[in-house]
C-alpha cells in the first residue's frame, strides 16, 4: 500500500520541491499551507508520517505538532530556520521525532522520512502499570489479557494513556476525541467511560480510570 504523507508547509517553493522528491520515492503526498488545515487533513487522511513548518501563518509548528500527538502517533518531521538547541528540545518535548533545519536538501529529508517510516512499522507501545496500548495495532491488553474495545473507547483510552495523571475536562475529550461534534449536555463521554471501566473491571482493571467530580477523568499513573 503506498504511504502517505502530510506535508503542513506555508512556502509553495518548499512545498513543489518536497512533493516532487517524496512522490519520485513512491510516496502519495497532501499538502496544507496553513495549521488549520493540516490538522483537518490530519484527521481526515490518516497519514503515515507528517512534516510540519514551524513557521506557519496561523499556528506556531509546535502546538500543532502538541496537537497532533494528543490523539495521533504519526511521526512527524519539523521543518525549521531556527537552530538555537534550546528549540530544538522544545520541539522533541512538543512531539517531534525528528526535524530538519532550513535550507535542507530533499534527498535528506526523503531519508529521514524513510528511517521514520521504518521505525513506525516497529509499533510504538504505551505501558502504564498493567495497562499496555499498541496504538498502530490498535489493542490494548491489561495484566496480559486483550481488553476487547470499541473504536471510540480504545481512542478515548489512548488519549488519557498519552498523558498519564492529567485530568482533562469533559469538554477536552468531546474536542480532542469527538472532534466537537458532540450536541450540547451530550453524555456519550461518560456512557464510553462507564462501558470502558465494566470491562476494565472484569480483569482487575476498573480503579485506572479515575473520575474528578466536577471536572473530568484522568488515567492513574500506575
Amino acid at each position: 500500500m503506498e504511504q502517505r504523507i502530510l506535508l503542513i508547509e506555508d512556502n509553495p517553493d518548499i512545498t513543489r520541491v518536497v512533493e516532487y522528491e517524496l512522490e519520485q520515492a513512491g510516496y502519495k503526498v497532501v499538502s496544507a499551507a496553513d495549521g488549520v488545515s493540516g490538522l483537518t487533513s490530519a484527521r481526515e487522511s490518516s497519514p503515515d508520517l507528517v512534516i510540519l513548518d514551524l513557521g506557519l501563518p496561523d499556528f506556531d509548528g509546535a502546538e500543532i505538532a502538541r496537537r497532533l500527538r494528543k490523539t495521533s502517533s504519526v511521526p512527524i518531521i519539523i521543518l525549521t530556520a531556527m537552530d538555537a538547541v534550546d528549540r530544538k528540545v522544545n520541539l522533541l518535548e512538543a512531539g517531534a521525532d525528528d526535524y530538519m533545519t532550513k535550507p535542507f536538501h530533499p534527498e535528506e529529508l526523503v531519508a529521514r522520512v524513510k528511517v521514520q517510516l521504518r521505525h513506525q512499522q516497529h509499533g510504538e507501545v504505551i505501558t502504564i502499570g498493567s495497562l499496555e496500548i499498541h496504538p498502530q495495532k490498535r489493542l490494548c491488553h491489561y495484566n496480559g489479557h486483550e481488553v476487547r474495545l470499541s473504536p471510540k473507547e480504545f481512542d478515548l483510552l489512548t488519549f488519557l494513556a498519552r498523558q498519564p495523571g492529567r485530568v482533562y475536562s469533559r469538554q477536552e475529550i468531546e474536542r480532542e476525541v469527538w472532534n466537537g461534534e458532540l450536541p450540547s449536555n451530550s453524555n456519550v463521554v461518560d456512557v464510553h467511560m462507564a462501558n470502558m471501566r465494566a470491562k476494565l473491571r472484569d480483569l482487575d482493571g476498573y480503579g485506572i480510570i479515575r473520575t474528578v467530580r466536577g471536572i473530568g477523568y484522568a488515567l492513574k499513573t500506575a
